[in-house]
């Protein structure tokens, strides 16, 4: 009988090997930015603060930290990972030219973000006509989830302060549209506020609105191509009557907050009214109804005219504690909207904007764990190339991926996918990238290539 020398093979380690590719399975992401032009548009948008006779292209330089963001960096100084690569990325600026030209651009403020935005909404606008019938146009209509986001903050940062849940750093204001449930999602807005900004500032919820029109593609900017659909934090007067005021051209489902007049209404409303609620699939989804509050009810005085209230009662899963405003042990939930369907159909869209906490959490995997600068306008030029990072992570399944596989969250898709090795050859001046066999998932990287050269080039 051999002794035993371990649970895994020992092997010795030395330096010295060649022609091996780490990280080489971020080819996808190179070949997704080069098939949408996102290299020109970028290369084009800081050129206004180029330096005469400069090295590095800043395009290029935002476009590799983000690109090591995709990876998993969470600093500026973590695009080393990609400087290492040159064959497979290029020239790569050193790290103290990286940081002068986030600081130049921060300097800059408000147009160069402007620059930044205007070049990732031209991109969207040519990638979704790359995507054709995969493009996030469900029935002809975008759904556009804004949602607040915690960053915790671990030093004195600017701008960030006490949270509403007692935790320290920022409170973002991010926007994703929905991809739906064939795919992810891709970020449009990331308005960056203090830890102290509220949930339900109507202000904000304003503005982020109208970042995210205008990252859409003309043809759904107006007509009711649009859905603006979130949580009772857009629940405020101010902010339903701006989109109320949109109503020709704009569709909304907000919630609501449960206040005495909305829970009285709801005890008015008779045993016969109640509708079984629905699964995506049809099915009637069990222990949960929902109704309209008549139009002339009290509740809405005040509230835009046209406006629908919606609410759902549910039987609260075992163990939850009931709250005051729970009638007959049902726990109450609203939303408001002004597209004509059926109400059960209406409660099932409202709830399928869940799906934003999946882009949030994406997000935190994804560059937005933390704010690494240490000025809040650093910072904004950060939370521009997270939105750029996780627009590739949503763009590339999109194009190039089939099956569950344009499902993969950021780190399965990092695990199986990005952090593959290869071996590159060199021949007749071609460099191929070689794939281990015996890995699980290379045929999805080379698939997906192969599916990547088919589509037009940007023009």
């Amino acid at each position: 009988m051999k002794k035993r020398i371990g649970s895994y093979p020992r092997v010795r380690v030395e330096g010295g090997g060649r022609s091996v590719v780490s990280q080489a399975g971020a080819v996808l992401l190179v070949e997704t930015a080069r098939k949408a032009g996102l290299d020109a548009a970028i290369s084009a948008a800081p050129a206004p603060w180029c330096r005469a006779r400069t090295v590095h292209d800043p395009g290029k330089i935002l476009l590799d930290v983000a690109l090591a963001v995709v990876l998993g960096g969470d600093c500026l100084a973590d695009v080393g990972m990609l400087r290492a690569e040159p064959a497979m990325f290029g020239p790569v600026a050193s790290d103290p030219t990286v940081s002068r030209l986030i600081d130049t651009l921060a300097a800059s403020g408000k147009r160069a973000l402007a620059a930044l935005r205007q070049a990732r909404a031209e991109v969207r606008e040519h990638i979704w006509q790359l995507a054709g019938e995969r493009a996030p146009v469900a029935g002809g209509q975008v759904t556009v989830d804004p949602d607040g986001v915690l960053v915790i903050a671990h030093s004195d940062k600017q701008d960030a302060a006490a949270t509403w849940k007692r935790t320290f750093g920022h409170h973002p204001l991010m926007a994703f549209v929905d991809h739906g449930r064939g795919g992810s999602g891709e970020p449009v807005v990331g308005l960056l506020r203090p830890g102290n900004a509220g949930s339900n500032t109507a202000a904000d919820h304003i503005e982020a609105a109208r970042l995210a029109l205008a990252q859409l593609p003309k043809k759904y900017r107006r007509g009711r191509h649009t859905l603006i659909r979130c949580d009772s934090g857009g629940g405020t007067h101010e902010f339903v009557a701006w989109l109320a005021a949109r109503g020709r051209w704009l569709s909304y489902s907000v919630g609501m907050t449960i206040t005495d007049a909305i829970h009285q209404a709801v005890l008015q409303v008779p045993v016969s009214a109640w509708t079984p609620a629905v699964e995506p699939d049809g099915e009637i989804r069990d222990g949960a109804w929902v109704a309209e509050i008549d139009a002339g009810s009290d509740c809405l005085t005040g509230w835009p005219k046209g406006m629908r209230l919606i609410v759902r009662k549910e039987r609260p899963h075992p163990g939850a504690q009931l709250r005051f405003t729970d009638a007959d042990g049902m726990r109450l939930t609203f939303a408001t909207n002004t597209t004509h369907a059926a109400i059960a159909e209406l409660e099932l869209r409202h709830r399928r904007r869940a799906r934003a906490e999946d882009r949030i959490r994406a997000a935190r995997a994804t560059g937005l764990r933390n704010l690494p600068l240490h000025d809040t306008a650093q910072n904004r030029i950060w939370l521009e190339i997270v939105q750029l990072a996780l627009g590739l992570l949503a763009w590339m399944p999109m194009l190039a991926l089939t099956g569950t596989a344009r499902l993969w969250e950021p780190r399965r898709l990092r695990l199986r996918l990005f952090s593959t090795a290869a071996q590159l050859v060199t021949t007749a001046r071609r460099r191929h990238l070689k794939f281990a066999t015996h890995w699980p998932w290379p045929q999805v990287i080379t698939d997906a290539l192969n599916r990547l050269p088919t589509l037009p080039n940007p023009g």
